[in-house]
């Protein structure tokens, strides 16, 4: 079964000081998520599996199917507590607030900032890459936003949907139906980003508009597509700059909303 921030700062719900956005995914709309995660990881001494999640050396995360993965569901709404870290400026804190709040909209997730009852929370860093852990882990569990590099929606979203427990959409457990993964043009040493993942696909369609979909070249490594759709070899898909209706719906799945 597939599993699963999270802080903030004293600010407005609603009000962004001007300039947020200049720091966040209106910066550099032509690149996807896994172009930006692939960048901003290169050459980190972190270990990671499947590019940009954190191993839980105490379980097996991935699939993250251990009790207690999910965060707790309290009445109607299920509660992340968060902090972040100073060493982003006041319009970067902001945008990752904004972009927490984007899950508000549409789930019953809520990112509430980290109070000293909170035991379990996210806490967003400046670390080396983009990356997070698999599903809720307890205490402070980091997310990785780079500073330079890892700064966009559909990137934070990315990681945020690893932190609840969700997977890439490309290794699914089912995905063979929809795709095909040219192993020949993947770079070598990165055939394990591709490995399948046994899912709880929670009754929703492969979604290649998926926030979690990495681009059809992929860790190629010359130019060639590393995963193509089997019904029309020609689509393009991995650029998805904020949460699909599909994403939206796995969240409200998982966790009842």
């Amino acid at each position: 079964m597939t599993p699963v921030v999270l802080f903030v700062v004293v600010l407005s719900l609603t009000a962004v000081p001007p300039g947020a956005a200049d720091e966040g995914d209106d910066g550099d709309s032509s690149q996807d998520v896994s172009e930006v995660i692939a960048r901003s990881n290169a050459g980190i001494r972190t270990r990671l599996i499947y590019d940009d999640i954190a191993p839980n050396m105490k379980r097996n995360a991935v699939p993250c199917t251990a009790r207690g993965c999910k965060w707790p569901k309290s009445g109607r709404y299920v509660t992340v507590p968060y902090t972040i870290s100073s060493q982003y400026s006041t319009n970067e804190r902001n945008f990752i607030i904004r972009t927490l709040q984007s899950f508000h909209r549409s789930t019953c997730v809520r990112f509430q900032m980290r109070a000293s009852r909170h035991r379990d929370y996210l806490r967003f860093f400046s670390g080396s890459g983009c990356w997070s852990y698999l599903g809720r882990q307890g205490g402070q569990q980091r997310v990785s936003l780079m500073r330079n590099g890892c700064l966009y929606t559909s990137t934070v979203q990315h990681e945020v949907l690893h932190a609840l427990g969700f997977h890439h959409e490309q290794v699914r457990s089912d995905r063979d139906r929809y795709v095909n993964i040219l192993t020949q043009n993947i770079q070598s040493g990165r055939a394990s980003n591709f490995r399948k993942v046994r899912t709880n696909n929670l009754g929703t369609p492969y979604d290649f508009q998926s926030v979690m979909h990495y681009s059809k070249y992929a860790f190629s490594k010359n130019d060639q597509p590393t995963i193509v759709a089997k019904s029309n070899p020609n689509l393009n898909f991995g650029h998805a700059r904020t949460l699909s209706a599909n994403d939206i719906a796995r969240v409200n799945r998982l966790y009842n909303c």
